[in-house]
């Protein structure tokens, strides 16, 4: 905590990292300002008894919008639809020759592949609108005309739309990951309620002394935990040989790779959480219909013994995005081939393809440890607050995602320092 302080404090002494952060903090200010914006013609009244005995369906939403949803807010869809949206693309990327190929054309591919991306976030924002607005909410309009609905599914997806643009002017002129930056204020905006429903739980004497204590334990090991997870590092020692050019003699000294035990971050959990969404999804369609309480009992963590099909499918998910986003943002044949080709070598081991199978068998391991302690951790709370009377709202997945964001911002915040360090020495 200390050192993250003091990154910060240095940070800010700078004139453009500071900007960059107040950028992205102005930003965060105009999300949360939306989230409190009620769509128009919504009885407010209404709006609770939809939610009355069953927001524990609803919880995944609501967590990523920041309460914004069960308000029925502007930000109501949040930015789901656009993290669907990319699963869709990274997936049809490697199903697909002709997107493949456009990913390896560098820039220009990457930047169609984005639009394509947002294409499709405003397709499936007005999709999910539809279904909310017509289903889900309806009972809540006060004037359920054709103008109206059409006026409310208009005002959801423009928001969706807006905050993907939010993130994206936050990748480009602030700090972090301007997406997982929305998620995250939005898990922290919701402390303060989580703290106070607590509190009212306590006095009440629905939650003992010790319940809380063990959330508090557990929640310090869980952070304890992400942060060791997230900086862990498995180094694989690597020798350069020496070369002799002109007069000259180059190479010869000794290096690593260092390979993270969780490459991915937080990410597989995000992505498993928006797929476990698309059967909820479905309920807003048909909010009376016998689909709904099928889904209610066996696929929602409030169903019983839906709790229990959840908790597996989550497990299963976090652990394949976990391997799947490895495999996209690291490549063991380039590293190895970069090796080769300036005289790198791992000690024991041939250059060339025996490296990259080496590399690859170590990142399977250890990548095997980040996956399952992502799983367990985004789990367990879900089936603790299905056996105990606390229901504390910052569980396990809000730990995941607001302390592994912090700690991803807090690293590009020191890249961006050493860069212009850097640039700064060669000027």
């Amino acid at each position: 905590m200390d050192n993250m302080l003091t990154t910060v404090a240095k940070a800010w002494k700078i004139d453009d990292v500071r900007k960059k952060i107040t950028y992205t903090l102005l930003m965060l200010v105009v999300f949360r300002i939306g989230s409190n914006i009620p769509v128009p013609n919504i009885n407010r009244g209404a709006l609770e008894e939809v939610f009355s005995g069953n927001y524990g369906l609803f919880d995944l939403f609501d967590l990523f919008s920041g309460g914004a949803f069960s308000n029925f807010t502007i930000f109501a869809l949040s930015i789901t639809p656009y993290i669907t949206a990319s699963i869709i693309f990274q997936l049809l990327t490697i199903a697909i020759p002709a997107l493949e190929k456009l990913a390896k054309e560098g820039a220009e591919g990457k930047k169609k592949i984005a639009q394509y991306t947002r294409y499709l976030t405003v397709a499936l924002a007005f999709v999910q609108a539809i279904g909310l607005t017509i289903g889900l909410f309806r009972q809540a309009i006060i004037n359920d005309d054709t103008f109206s609905l059409i006026i409310v599914v208009l005002v959801l997806s423009a928001g969706t739309a807006f905050l993907m643009w939010l993130g994206e002017k936050i990748n480009e002129n602030g700090i972090g990951n301007g997406i997982s930056l929305i998620i995250f204020g939005g898990i922290i905006a919701r402390l303060p309620s989580a703290i106070h429903s607590t509190w009212n739980h306590f006095r009440d004497g629905e939650i003992g002394v010790v319940t809380v204590a063990l959330f508090l334990i557990f929640a310090f090991i869980v952070i304890v935990g992400i942060i060791l997870i997230q900086q862990g590092q498995r180094r694989i020692p690597v020798q350069y040989a020496k070369r002799v050019v002109g007069r000259k003699m180059y190479g010869g000294q000794s290096t690593h790779i260092p390979l993270k035990v969780n490459q991915a971050g937080v990410i597989p959990v995000i992505f498993s959480m928006s797929l476990l969404q698309f059967p909820l999804t479905l309920t807003y369609f048909w909010p009376n219909a016998a689909v709904t309480d099928v889904i209610t009992k066996w696929m929602s963590p409030a169903g019983s013994p839906g709790v229990w099909f959840y908790g597996a499918f989550n497990i299963v998910l976090i652990m394949f995005f976990t391997y799947f986003y490895t495999a996209v943002t690291f490549n063991p044949v380039e590293v190895a081939d970069n090796m080769k080709n300036n005289g790198g070598f791992i000690p024991g081991i041939r250059p060339g393809r025996p490296t990259a199978e080496y590399i690859n068998k170590v990142m399977t391991r250890i990548t095997f440890v980040g996956a399952v302690f992502l799983a367990v951790v985004a789990t367990l709370p879900t089936l603790v607050n299905q056996f105990t009377p606390l229901n504390f709202m910052f569980g396990g997945t809000s730990l995941l995602i607001a302390v592994g964001v912090a700690l991803d911002t807090m690293r590009q915040l020191e890249n961006q320092m050493v860069m212009r360090n850097y640039e700064g020495f060669l000027k």
